[in-house]
């Protein structure tokens, strides 16, 4: 199967091995002459950061770099991209990395000229009408793992150091110009990294495909996504230079991405705030809590993920789902509760509070209420 093509949905998509060597020319194409590449500390040492900024420079567009990014990344770590992007005189941002990289990067990008506060563009009405759309800086995405599929999307996630809250802050033109999606640059990932961003694509899709709200398109889009995560990312893992492997995950992360515009659910509500309080990995986090959140989804969505199980040829309906999801987080190492993450029971009010404030918890199938959220939480430690 020749995994290669042009895809312009939702964004301009170059997809295939090798097609990194094109990152200058996709620059260059949208007006950037002097990138500044983001992407986070870990990366900024291995060799496809350094191949991306060699292809760069021999093409005469610098070689700078800005990599001081936590895996939640804060205002804190905006400020100080901010100040290197201006000192370098920089006209856009290559975002090279996992999410936290993909989702800094366009947060420079959006606030490297504007005059409002970052938290007044919050994904809340037109907020986003708030900021300049003329000074918001031109965007490429090179995603080096396959889960959260920023690189296809409208918006970044952002900590609020003080009050350890995620926000979601949108703007259309945070939609990258250019993505390119290159398998071979997710080769070198860690096992559980490559398990976690592929869950977390796999809770994308699944919470896309369950959420109530009115939009085949998306629903098509996330059933595939689930039947791709189901095949691939047990190979991905055990294999991780299948390349055929880690294109269908790439795919797949995408397809969660533009998916979930009909909505998410509880699994993103619960580990959004986990991740803001305890630093915890995204998606690792969304595998951990999946199984608790279909049982307490069940009564809604029982047929629903029946036909989805049929679909990825799993027997059993929606058990023979669950014992799937199961069986992954098996395959995967994943931790089986929130309390081998870290998560202290004294601080579940607190994670509660955050977790109906949430965007996401909008979308859940079932209403999410203080006290059965609670619940919820209870049943995942």
């Amino acid at each position: 199967m020749n995994l290669r093509a042009n895809w312009s949905y939702p964004t301009a998509i170059k997809f295939g091995a090798g097609r990194i060597a094109e990152l200058a020319e996709h620059c260059r194409a949208v007006g950037i002459d002097r990138p500044l590449l983001v992407t986070d500390k870990a990366l900024a040492a291995l060799p496809i950061t350094a191949q991306a900024l060699d292809i760069l420079e021999a093409a005469g567009l610098g070689r700078a770099v800005f990599s001081d990014v936590d895996p939640n990344p804060n205002e804190h770590n905006m400020a100080t991209g901010i100040a290197v992007y201006k000192a370098g005189g920089h006209d856009g941002v290559v975002c090279f990395g996992g999410g936290s990289a993909l989702d800094l990067g366009k947060m420079i990008a959006l606030m490297a000229d504007q005059t409002v506060s970052v938290w007044d563009l919050e994904d809340i009405g037109d907020w986003w009408t708030r900021a300049d759309a003329s000074r918001i800086a031109p965007i490429i995405a090179v995603p080096t793992t396959a889960g959260t599929g920023s690189e296809v999307g409208r918006a970044g996630v952002l900590t609020n150091s003080e009050t350890h809250k995620k926000k979601i802050i949108f703007h259309p033109r945070l939609m990258p110009a250019v993505t390119i999606c290159d398998p071979e640059l997710t080769v070198g990932m860690p096992k559980f990294i490559t398990a976690g961003t592929g869950m977390d694509a796999f809770a994308h899709c699944l919470e896309a495909y369950c959420s109530p709200f009115f939009h085949p398109m998306s629903q098509g889009i996330a059933l595939e996504g689930l039947r791709l995560v189901n095949e691939y990312l047990p190979r991905a893992y055990a294999s991780p230079d299948d390349i055929e492997a880690r294109a269908q995950m790439m795919a797949a992360a995408a397809m969660g991405a533009v998916a979930f515009q009909k909505g998410l659910g509880a699994i993103h509500s619960l580990s959004h705030p986990v991740g803001a309080v305890y630093g915890t990995h995204h998606g690792t986090t969304n595998a951990v809590v999946m199984p608790m959140v279909l049982d307490f989804n069940r009564s809604a969505i029982q047929d629903h993920l029946a036909r989805a199980a049929d679909y990825l040829g799993i027997a059993g309906g929606f058990d023979g789902f669950r014992a799937r999801v199961m069986e992954l987080r098996s395959i995967f190492a994943i931790p089986e509760t929130l309390t081998r993450l870290g998560v202290q029971p004294e601080r579940l009010d607190e994670l509660t509070e955050m977790a109906l404030e949430d965007p996401s918890c909008g979308g859940n199938p079932v209403q999410m209420t203080r006290e059965n959220t609670r619940a919820l939480f209870e049943s995942c430690m």
